[in-house]
């Protein structure tokens, strides 16, 4: 429950949950692997992990920087 708890926690700096920034969404519980459209949704994962990263790195450069 406490890694739960850590990792759902939108932080301050950069706006977003660890589990956001580590796997480009909002952790859902009990979700259905069985789904139909997996590459499509592996293609829009993977375009919406890199823009997550991207943003993530902006912030924290600047935080960096302070």
């Amino acid at each position: 429950m406490a890694e739960f708890a850590v990792n759902n926690k939108i932080y301050l700096a950069t706006k977003i949950s660890l589990f956001m920034a580590n796997y480009g969404r909002e952790l859902i519980m009990g979700m259905d692997i069985r789904r139909k459209d997996k590459v499509k949704k592996t293609i829009e994962f993977s375009k919406r992990m890199k823009k997550v990263q991207e943003k993530v790195e902006v912030v924290l450069r600047k935080v960096q920087k302070k």
